[in-house]
Parts: structure tokens; sequence; C-alpha cells
């Protein structure tokens, strides 16, 4: 059966200028120039004898003949994708990943050689932002937020929920634990907005609510590790994003008394999972994450 079929070129820099919404943020995921794209875009265009895009003021969005195509041509191209990974047994691609940036420096900075050690041919492109990507629009492939307890993001994964605990450098408290009493007389760090140390003290018990002087906050939560790393004070901060500093023996658990603030959760656009190499990703993430997810399986973490 003759097909008619537009150049394959034009039809994955249509793809990528759909998905982004912009020529240029096409250009970069496709190594192309700015004008390489515009002109495959508009020699399709020319060749289906429609307008696909709607040219703004700042930027361009979709017409309506444009998003119907999308919605077919990006399933065709993934399933091209997976039929050629699948001969091959390669996983391959580019991933483009939205943190939060505590998370993005301390936990997954210090792990990615061992994604790609895994997975040698994806090319991984990491984002750090306090700005959640629109993953609807494509502005990265997958996000990863701290979330509030009981909220959710549409489609989220959690990835891990550990507790809060404090920490300190072995330089300010060399060895053992603190009591409440104890942890009043040294400075203290949070790595978040809110009242979290009030609730430690409360848990802990023995003092009086209004003994309980403010914590410093930096809007920074990396700030704020960096200042507990280098003895400035106690961090209150989830389990999860210090783990490399504590078995490397540069912060040290002060207190078992942790309560959750919350949770990570990955979240991915719309069909977005079909992509081998976006699967790869999430699924070592999960196991990188799981011994700080609630059910989660307890043994270290793997490569």
């Amino acid at each position: 059966m003759s097909r008619i079929l537009p150049p394959l070129n034009a039809l994955r820099a249509f793809e990528a200028a759909g998905r982004h919404q912009s020529f240029s943020r096409a250009a970069e995921e496709l190594r192309v120039s700015h004008s390489s794209v515009s002109r495959h875009v508009r020699g399709l265009e020319d060749r289906l004898g429609v307008q696909l895009f709607r040219e703004l003021s700042r930027g361009l969005t979709l017409k309506e003949d444009g998003r119907a195509y999308l919605a077919q041509v990006s399933p065709a191209l993934d399933a091209i994708a997976e039929a050629t990974e699948g001969l091959t047994g390669v996983v391959a691609g580019r991933v483009s990943v939205n943190s939060e940036p505590l998370f993005a420096a301390k936990f997954l900075i210090p792990r990615l050689p061992l994604f790609q050690d895994r997975h040698p041919d994806v090319e991984l492109q990491l984002e750090a932002s306090t700005a959640l990507a629109d993953v609807a629009r494509y502005e990265a492939d997958l996000a990863i937020r701290f979330v509030p307890p009981g909220a959710f993001y549409l489609g989220a994964e959690r990835i891990s929920d550990a507790p809060l605990h404090p920490y300190a450098a072995a330089s300010l408290v060399p060895s053992g634990m603190l009591d409440p009493q104890a942890m009043l007389a040294l400075p203290l760090l949070k790595d978040r907005a809110g009242d979290t140390w009030g609730r430690w003290f409360s848990l802990a018990g023995g003092v009086p609510p209004d003994a309980v002087p403010g914590a410093s906050w930096r809007r920074s939560t990396l700030l704020e590790v960096e200042a507990a790393l280098a003895g400035h004070g106690v961090l209150l901060v989830s389990d999860e994003v210090v783990a490399q500093e504590v078995a490397s023996g540069r912060l040290r658990r002060v207190s078992d008394i942790g309560f959750r603030e919350g949770d990570y959760q990955i979240l991915g656009g719309e069909g977005v999972f079909r992509r081998k190499a976006v699967r790869a990703f999430r699924d070592w993430l999960m196991e990188q994450t799981a011994p700080w997810r609630s059910g989660g399986d307890q043994d270290q973490p793997k490569g």
C-alpha cells in the first residue's frame, strides 16, 4: 500500500514545536537552528495546505487543526521510536526533568552517575526551579515537587514521604542525641516555611510553646542545608535530601523525634510515559527513593 507521507524531519520539527509551543525550544531539543525548524514547519503547512500555528506577540500557539494533527503525530512518532528501541534493545533519547532545587542538588545530582551507567544512551536534562514546569505544555517531560500533606497533582506519583528530623554538623554536635532543652540552646534552621520547629517541640514535649524561638529560613532550602553543614545550627529537614551528607559523616541526626510534612511527587505530561527513556528514569527514581517511601522497599537502592 502506497502511503502519502510528509518528510520525517518536517514531522519531527512540527511535533517538537507543537509540544513546546516554541520554535526556539524545538530547535534546542532537535539540536538544529531556529530557522531550520521554522522552514520545516512552513514547508509542512504548504504541503498540507493548512496553517498549523498562530503567531502571537510572545511566541506561538497551535490552531485547532494543529492541535488535532499533533494529537495524531506525537503518538505515531513515539511508536516509531519504541519499535526501533524494541529491535535494538537500546533505551535512548532525551529526558527533561524539572525539579525543586533542594531535591535536584542533594538527591538527584549525587546519584545521576548511577542512572547514566545503567542507561548511557539516555541524555538527561535537569533543571532546578521553584516554579513548577507545565508538563501539559511540554515545558518538561517530568516535574518533581514537594507537596503539602493531603495535596496531590492529578496524575502524579509519590516518590518519597520521609519525615523531618533534626540534623547537625559533627562540629556542632560531636556525639549523642539532643533533648528539647539542649536543642533550644542552639541556633535553629529549617528547610520549609511554616512553624515546623514549633510542631517538633510540641511532639518532643518538655518545652512551653512561648519558649520556642523563631527559626531561620532564607527562602532557599539549599542555603539552610549549607548553613547546617557549616555548623551554623540544627536543621529540621526531610531525611532523603540529606542522606548523602549523613552517609559521608558531614551531618548527623541529633534526635529520633520527627514527623511528616508532605511528600515528593513526580508528574509527567500526557503520553510522556510511552517513551522508554522517560519510563526508565521514572522507574530508576522509584528504586532510588524506595527507602524513603511509605511501604517502600527498605533495602538500599541499587545503581
